[in-house]
């Protein structure tokens, strides 16, 4: 058993590709578009296969997204290296995006950051 993927609704499909693509360096189909119902989707892969699906449609509920909250929280992505968590978390924070923690070791022995990025969703670096 392994997790095909996972999906995730976005406001702004292109940033999203955009940014997947240019700091965890994703590659993207070619996209898919429902003209009946507006929905459109990209599926991104990662060098290891893992695939993330982001999607847009009309009218979708917005609600405001705290860290403290149930359900999914992150998506951790492995850059391989204590000094790849380091630069990529200095890059994004440069860009302005939120680092929230680290980078640090944690409890149970991770190297990580957490990121909030995409549409004040968060994702973790790890090594």
């Amino acid at each position: 058993m392994r997790i095909e993927h996972v999906a995730m609704y976005v406001n702004d499909l292109e940033a999203a590709k955009n940014f997947f693509e240019k700091y965890l360096g994703a590659s993207a189909n070619e996209g898919y578009h429902n003209k009946t119902t507006d929905f459109r989707s990209y599926f991104l892969t990662f060098d290891d296969g893992a695939r993330l699906e982001i999607m847009n449609r009309p009218g979708m509920d917005d609600p405001e997204k705290t860290l403290n909250r149930t359900g999914l929280i992150h998506i951790a992505f492995s850059v391989g290296s204590k000094e790849k968590v380091d630069e990529l978390t200095r890059q994004l924070a440069e860009d302005g995006y939120e680092v929230t923690s680290g980078p640090r070791t944690t409890g149970d022995g991770y190297y990580e950051s957490c990121v909030v990025c995409i549409e004040d969703n968060q994702i973790e670096i790890t090594v």
